[in-house]
Order: C-alpha cells, then structure tokens, then sequence
C-alpha cells in the first residue's frame, strides 16, 4: 500500500501543477518550473485570494474535494506538496 502511495503522489504533484498553470492565468509559467515545495501565495508563485477561492473550485471539480474552512485551506494550499498530500488523503472518502 505504501507503495502504491509513492506511485500516487507524483501523479496528482503533476496533475495540480498543470491545473493551477491553466486555471490561474500563470501565463509565464510552466508546471513543470514549479517546485513542489514552493510557497504558493505572496513571495512565492504570486497567488492572492481570488485564486485560493479557484483552488477550491478545481478541487471540487476534479476531486471531489470539498475545502469548507478557509484557515485549514491556508495550510493546505501553502504548496504543491501540501496541496497533493491532501488530495491524496481524502480523495476516496
């Protein structure tokens, strides 16, 4: 099972990368430039709170994830790392 995990993670990594990339209007960056551990608002990729409010729409609508409470949300969108690591853990629920 762990290592299906493994397998997991980098699939969905990618998946988020490609969505922010076509969804928010990063017009100068490709997925593949983004780090999986970089700071997703403010310094680091630029986002602001429009796009956390898109964030939670792509999630919904690509994995049935549902972000109700925004202060959780600010921890799971600090990064693409912290990003699939939730989406990995609750998308089958």
């Amino acid at each position: 099972m762990e290592e299906q995990k493994e397998m997991e993670l980098p699939e969905i990594r990618k998946k988020l990368k490609e969505l922010l990339v076509e969804n928010l209007s990063l017009e100068d960056v490709n997925p593949e430039e983004i780090k999986d551990d970089e700071i997703l608002f403010g310094e680091g990729l630029g986002l602001d709170s429009l796009d956390a409010v898109e964030i939670v729409v792509l999630l919904q609508r690509n994995f049935g994830i549902e972000v109700k409470d925004m202060k959780e949300g600010q921890k799971i969108f600090y990064s693409i790392d912290t990003l699939a690591n939730y989406v990995y853990k609750n998308k089958d629920k």
